[in-house]
């Protein structure tokens, strides 16, 4: 095989496949590089060789609304109800949790608190040579407290909502 030959063949068949790539229309708003589509809508050819499309997002319009809506989640529908016994025992066993996280809570609050002794901690190994990390550790131990009130407290609202159910 002479391959002095075949390299000016590649070369040529290279050199129209380029071209036929170079020559883009535009046809209103959309492109297209196929010369008889082009030539057929009556699209005007791009001079610059660099153009980018990129496809946007279509909306759906096949599909009526009617089925949409009814293909939508049945969220609205009424539930079924739930026996008074089964709703007072999930009543219970709401309070009992709450119950238990309030006791929780509550003995957090204690331990963060004597540990904070009153803004003053004691001074753990390092914290004696840097005092930053000290005031660091006071500031976190504050917000500690701070939060672990705050959850306190809203465990005690839910209780206050609970109550009512539970006294019917």
């Amino acid at each position: 095989m002479n391959f002095t030959l075949l390299l000016p063949l590649l070369a040529a068949v290279a050199m129209t496949h380029s071209e036929a790539q170079s020559r883009i229309f535009r046809c209103g708003n959309t492109y297209t590089n196929d010369a008889v589509e082009a030539k057929s809508k009556d699209c005007k050819l791009v001079e610059t060789a660099n153009v980018t499309v990129v496809e946007g997002t279509r909306v759906n319009t096949s599909a009526p609304a009617q089925a949409r809506v009814a293909s939508a989640p049945q969220s609205s529908q009424p539930q079924a109800r739930v026996d008074n016994a089964d709703q007072r025992a999930r009543d219970a066993d709401a309070r009992l949790i709450l119950d238990s996280e309030l006791k929780k809570a509550e003995a957090r609050r204690a331990e963060l608190q004597k540990e904070f002794n009153n803004g003053e901690p004691e001074k753990l190994g390092p914290e004696t040579r840097n005092h930053q990390k000290y005031l660091d550790r006071v500031a976190e131990l504050k917000a500690s407290i701070t939060r672990i009130e705050s959850d306190i407290t809203g465990i005690r609202r839910e209780l206050g909502r609970a109550a009512p159910a539970a006294s019917k």
